[in-house]
């Protein structure tokens, strides 16, 4: 019980702690681990391999690159006690959740959309997005803004608290090290296809509960009934099974329609439609950032509010 109440606060300073400094300029674990896993990639994805060799060096890379600091968080739960594990717990949630920065980069685009200037627009949702950004046009850019938001707050934001609550700092680091290998090597093309699917196939599972959970989110913050409605009727159509949920609830709960066609270095790719309502603008991109910070807010005063009623219970203050 205890343990819980702890977590939950631990939670509460690593959001203040985000908001106050934001994440890291420099000397980010997670640019660390990224050079690390590309160099991995480097040297075990062999493409001339048949598929069942890729896959087997694809589990090897996942497990080789993420283990190493799971084992070491996990003997930090040993080795650190008092307020030095405290901190250290703090720290890894706060490293994690970047909702600050998940903002900035949003806003970016937002405040660029709202001057009227495009060209600043595209170049800042290139950042944040795959796709093809100097041929969207400045409702796609608004739209891929919009999406990022909503799918990267459910990803490194509330997934993250929920594997802390969960498992503790080992379950946040695998979480958010398995979604980090998704984004560099989860990709259906000749190179990644099934070197990479175990690290999507693992985030998937992992991601699965809070996804669901991050819809709902955005449903109640928003427009609740159309929000379920879309995340209902739509969410199956789209080809990821966390995404589609999250971003067919978003959409819904802000009243946008997001998804449709979308311009890659590859070619367009034809997306089904989310949501329902006026195509997305600069305000959009706010509501999305609105919802993900609403979210983590309603987050907390939900797992406050059930420690002190556990804490309540246990202590004999409840029966």
């Amino acid at each position: 019980m205890d343990t819980f109440v702890v977590a939950v606060l631990v939670c509460g300073a690593a959001v203040l702690l985000d908001w106050l400094m934001g994440e890291p300029r420099r000397w980010h674990p997670l640019v660390g681990f990224g050079r690390w896993a590309s160099l991995l990639e480097q040297r075990l994805n062999d493409q001339q391999t048949f598929p069942a060799q890729s896959l087997l060096l694809g589990v090897l890379a996942t497990l080789v690159a993420v283990m190493p600091a799971v084992v070491l968080a996990i003997f930090l739960q040993f080795l650190l006690e008092g307020w030095l594990w405290l901190l250290t717990q703090v720290a890894g949630v706060w490293l994690a959740i970047s909702l600050r920065g998940l903002a900035e980069h949003g806003r970016a685009v937002s405040t660029a959309l709202a001057c009227g200037d495009g060209a600043r627009a595209r170049l800042a949702v290139g950042r944040i997005v795959s796709r093809d950004a100097a041929v969207l046009s400045d409702e796609g850019v608004a739209a891929a803004a919009s999406e990022s938001m909503l799918e990267n707050g459910a990803d490194a934001v509330f997934s993250s608290v929920f594997w802390y609550l969960v498992a503790g700092l080992p379950g946040l680091v695998l979480h958010r090290l398995v979604n980090t290998l998704d984004a560099m090597w989860g990709y259906r093309t000749p190179r990644y296809l099934y070197f990479g699917r175990c690290a999507a196939r693992l985030d998937d599972a992992m991601n699965w509960v809070p996804a669901r959970l991050t819809a709902l989110t955005y449903a109640l913050l928003g427009n609740t009934r159309l929000a379920v409605k879309c995340w209902r009727e739509q969410s199956r159509a789209w080809d990821s099974p966390n995404a589609g949920p999250v971003m067919a609830a978003g959409a819904g709960a802000l009243g946008v329609t997001l998804g449709g066609p979308a311009p890659y270095s590859g070619g367009v790719k034809q997306r089904p439609l989310l949501g329902s309502g006026q195509g997305a603008t600069a305000q959009t991109v706010e509501g999305a950032i609105s919802l993900v910070q609403r979210g983590v807010m309603l987050w907390l005063l939900v797992l406050l509010a059930l420690a002190a009623s556990l804490n309540a219970f246990w202590s004999g203050g409840i029966g």
